[in-house]
């Protein structure tokens, strides 16, 4: 949940209907019984509160249900699937892709389109994203859906508490403040944030992964053309001084090694990365990653002695993380998950040598290259959650 508002009257009623919110979507469905247990206040409290997040269409009742206690059944609290939505995006070197997720955290309308965004100008491809966006939007506003808020997932740094994508080496893009054509894109207006795809990724592990509450504490490996990472600390999203905190893919792992995009020599990047494993396989003829794990998986001796080098750069690389980090995990996300099966035993036998006391497990994702989507447009959806009163009434709507 967000940091807890004021201690106003203002602050304190938005802070417990976001407690509601987060009961029922944790929990739910709920009685109001139920709810009032879960989060300390009186029955009557909470009633006054449904009552508000119904009316701004947040919660709908399901029925009567008996909770098996003595007394008389109560109705059933579910958020709703109508009303409020998180909008993502996402901006791949080789794709776009757009999804809307209903408060109950259900993808309702997702559209994707091959790309070739790598030097392409940034006003090109977010007239394109544009193009998606305006599509998803209007399908999800025909299922009864109103975007709340839009998060666009990028391969590159981006300025703290900005729009602007520092530096993209693998689109590009220096310096490039994507902001108003976002807001362009947009009719009505919606609430746009940009962020890193690994910080995304990171925040879709933690709501949706399979550590679930239990793992709060890991490093997210997001690893496809580029390799980003992000760590969360006690289920925080660790962002730095400037918001770049978790350039793995910049860590040299052979410091007089390959010169790379970012200026370096010898990055993570350059032998770990799918352009680098392609290379290393002797694959240049437009293949991807399902041709990697199709020929690993008949066999093919080259590609996997090319997995193995990458697994065992990776596994060098976050040696230094779990050393100083000392993460539960390290999740292995984005498209090189598809890979895992030949990639981690090599980066497992690395941090084996080189971290010197157990460590936290190794572990792919199931959310797969999916994840920095999916964490962009839940990012949305519990920014409603941990504010109804100021998403609802951006969208002209609910409580006042």
């Amino acid at each position: 949940m967000a940091a807890p508002a004021p201690q106003t009257q203002h602050g304190i009623r938005q802070r417990n209907l976001s407690l509601v919110l987060h009961a029922v979507a944790v929990h739910g469905p709920l009685s109001r019984a139920g709810v009032a247990g879960r989060i300390g206040l009186t029955r009557a409290a909470v009633s006054t509160l449904v009552d508000e997040l119904t009316r701004a269409g947040l919660l709908v009742e399901l029925g009567r249900t008996r909770p098996g206690t003595v007394g008389r059944p109560g109705s059933a609290l579910a958020l709703s699937d109508r009303g409020p939505a998180g909008l993502g995006a996402e901006i791949g070197v080789d794709h776009l892709a757009v999804c809307a997720v209903d408060l109950r955290g259900r993808v309702r309308v997702r559209a994707e389109e091959t790309a070739a965004n790598r030097d392409s100008e940034p006003g090109s491809v977010l007239a394109r994203l544009a193009r998606l966006l305006r599509r998803v939007t209007a399908e999800a506003e025909r299922e009864g859906l109103t975007p709340a808020g839009l998060a666009v997932a990028v391969p590159g740094l981006v300025a703290r508490g900005s729009a602007t994508v520092v530096r993209a080496p693998n689109l590009g893009w220096h310096g490039t403040d994507i902001g108003p054509a976002l807001a362009r894109a947009l009719t009505p207006a919606i609430p746009a944030a940009v962020d890193n795809e690994a910080n995304l990724g990171a925040l879709a592990e933690l709501w949706l992964g399979e550590g679930g509450a239990a793992r709060r504490d890991f490093v997210h490996v997001s690893a496809a053309i580029g390799i980003g990472a992000a760590v969360v600390v006690d289920g925080a999203l660790l962002r730095g001084a400037q918001g770049f905190a978790g350039e793995l893919g910049h860590v040299p792992v052979r410091p007089e090694g390959h010169p790379c995009p970012c200026g370096g020599r010898g990055c993570l990047e350059q032998y770990a990365g799918e352009e680098a494993v392609l290379r290393a396989a002797g694959m240049t003829g437009g293949e991807g990653i399902l041709e990697l794990r199709d020929r690993a998986a008949a066999g093919d001796g080259v590609v996997r002695r090319a997995l193995r080098g990458a697994g065992t750069a990776l596994g060098i690389a976050l040696t230094g993380a779990v050393n100083l980090l000392d993460p539960q995990a390290v999740v292995l996300g984005g498209a090189l998950a598809e890979l895992s099966p030949w990639l981690l035993p090599a980066a497992e036998r690395e941090l084996a040598r080189r971290v010197p006391r157990p460590y936290g497990e190794l572990v792919v994702s199931r959310l797969g290259r999916d994840g920095p989507l999916l964490g962009a447009a839940h990012s949305v959806v519990q920014g409603v959650l941990d504010d109804p009163i100021g998403r609802t009434n951006s969208l002209g709507t609910g409580i006042v």
